[in-house]
């Protein structure tokens, strides 16, 4: 891994991880009483976070061992991040100012599209087959059935579409199944670009 490669990667460590850590000073500075582990457990429910952080660990162990990671799991992440930013525009935006404009716009918006360009440009594509768009279902599959979970137990979703109290639990499955033709349909696409770019 080059220099800069090096520090692109460092910079989507910066834009995903700094994202998350400002969440939690927002969070923590709106309701100082409120315990951190509460804060995290909170933010932990929801997908958009989850990835992040995933982004950020695995980019900064890319950097720190000066390595790309394997083929599958870098395009499993892109997958996951981008359409993360695609269904946050399409669905879940709305009007922020100030620094919840900034996290926002760093979690939905630059780490995706910073990963995007990553792989494009210095990702692993040999090897990536049709099959490896079913595998990359799994991390959407399991966040559902633990965000269902959760909702469960605690009475709190954090997606419409994941929330049967509004949608219904037909509602639940009929966009379950939809977002996963979408990560199916993406998934194909991002094989068949690795075909192209390599």
């Amino acid at each position: 891994m080059t220099r800069p490669v090096r520090l692109f990667a460092f910079a989507l460590v910066l834009t995903s991880l700094g994202s998350v850590m400002l969440e939690i000073q927002m969070d923590m500075a709106a309701d100082p009483d409120e315990p951190l582990g509460a804060i995290l457990w909170r933010l932990a429910r929801f997908f958009t976070i989850l990835t992040n952080v995933m982004v950020g660990v695995t980019f900064l162990r890319m950097a720190l061992v000066r390595r790309n990671a394997g083929t599958v799991w870098l395009g499993g992440l892109t997958l996951w991040i981008s359409i993360t930013g695609v269904v946050y525009h399409a669905l879940l935006a709305r009007e922020l100012s100030g620094l919840p404009l900034v996290s926002d716009h760093g979690l939905h918006t630059v780490t995706p599209l910073l990963t995007v360009v990553y792989w494009v440009l210095y990702g692993p594509k040999r090897g990536l087959r049709v099959t490896h768009a079913l595998t990359w279902l799994i991390w959407p599959l399991l966040y559902v059935a633990y965000a269902l979970i959760r909702g469960q137990l605690d009475g709190t979703y954090p997606y419409f579409f994941t929330d049967p109290t509004r949608v219904g639990w037909l509602g639940v499955l009929r966009w379950s199944c939809i977002l996963c033709a979408a990560f199916f349909a993406s998934g194909l696409t991002l094989v068949g670009l690795s075909k192209v770019l390599r």
